[in-house]
């Protein structure tokens, strides 16, 4: 097994999940009127939080299913489904409004929840948690999920300079390849998954 192939491709999956270059619209949106120290320390705030959620349901994707009786296949297409729309929104995605409030009032909800682990990156994280019952390849994808979480930090804390470097509408055009992207995925998962319920796996 190549390790490093492994890690950076789960990498770049939940690097993708995360909407990174669509958090990073609403982000600076959202933070309009704030200093560059402000945003700086939101983006901290936010990675944290995107991290505690991440990992929590990374680890205990098993535990709900079998508590909810809920097969990994059957989620599988009911998590692609959402990630499809959720394609196909950032597909069709246009500037957001600016709008500014209090950093307190973002950091957790509305930008670590729902816009960077939303519903259909929660139902996805659950999976890929779930679908890895190798506890060594559990730990190369925990190490694959927290350098992701570290990239979309990283990109946040840069934010102004990407601003500047990129423009809306080179943002704009990030987050609908990366709607494409996302379309792809939940494809495969949707696939995936109705495949193995057809099969009896």
């Amino acid at each position: 097994m190549n390790y490093f192939n492994f890690i950076v491709t789960i990498w770049l999956k939940f690097f993708f999940l995360f909407t990174p270059f669509f958090a990073l619209t609403m982000f600076l949106a959202m933070t309009r009127d704030s200093s560059e120290q402000q945003r700086r320390k939101l983006a901290l705030q936010i990675t944290g939080a995107v991290g505690a959620l991440c990992f929590i349901l990374y680890f205990f994707g098993n535990m709900i299913f079998t508590l909810f009786g809920i097969t990994v296949d059957a989620f599988r297409v009911g998590a692609g489904s959402l990630l499809f729309l959720t394609g196909i929104q950032l597909a069709q995605f246009n500037s957001p409004p600016a709008t500014s409030k209090s950093e307190d009032d973002i950091a957790v909800v509305p930008l670590a929840m729902p816009i960077i682990v939303g519903p259909a990156t929660i139902g996805t994280l659950l999976v890929f948690g779930a679908e890895i019952p190798d506890s060594q390849q559990k730990g190369l994808g925990c190490i694959a999920l927290f350098a992701a979480i570290v990239s979309v930090g990283i990109i946040l804390m840069l934010g102004s300079l990407l601003e500047r470097l990129l423009g809306q509408r080179g943002l704009n055009i990030l987050t609908k390849i990366t709607g494409l992207i996302l379309s792809a995925m939940a494809a495969q998962m949707i696939l995936t998954g109705a495949h193995h319920i057809l099969m009896g796996k």
